[in-house]
């Protein structure tokens, strides 16, 4: 359904027959954190997120996953090889 309020004319899950479904029966207004992020759009209220109806609720646990302007850094890890399995790896290299 469509959004009559915040967002009108675009496409809305919380959006139903009887009107907005989400608590308060409107999105809310970005946080700080979401500064620079590519989903915001500005709605009648100001700026809101195109996708999470309550930003401030997607940073609570760290990242927002939904955040454009955050990368997440992945760690190499080294794997720890356990030394019984690599020398019957290599012995099965070795028989032809």
């Amino acid at each position: 359904m469509q959004c009559q309020t915040v967002l009108p004319g675009t496409e809305c899950t919380f959006w139903s027959k009887n009107g907005c479904t989400f608590e308060g029966n409107s999105c809310q207004n970005v946080v700080e954190a979401c500064q620079g992020c590519e989903r915001i759009v500005n709605g009648t209220i100001g700026p809101v997120c195109s996708v999470a109806p309550a930003p401030a609720r997607k940073w609570l646990g760290g990242l927002c996953n939904f955040a454009t302007h955050q990368k997440v850094e992945i760690k190499n890890i080294e794997q720890k090889i356990n030394p019984l399995k690599a020398s019957k790896k290599a012995a099965a290299g070795k028989k032809k």
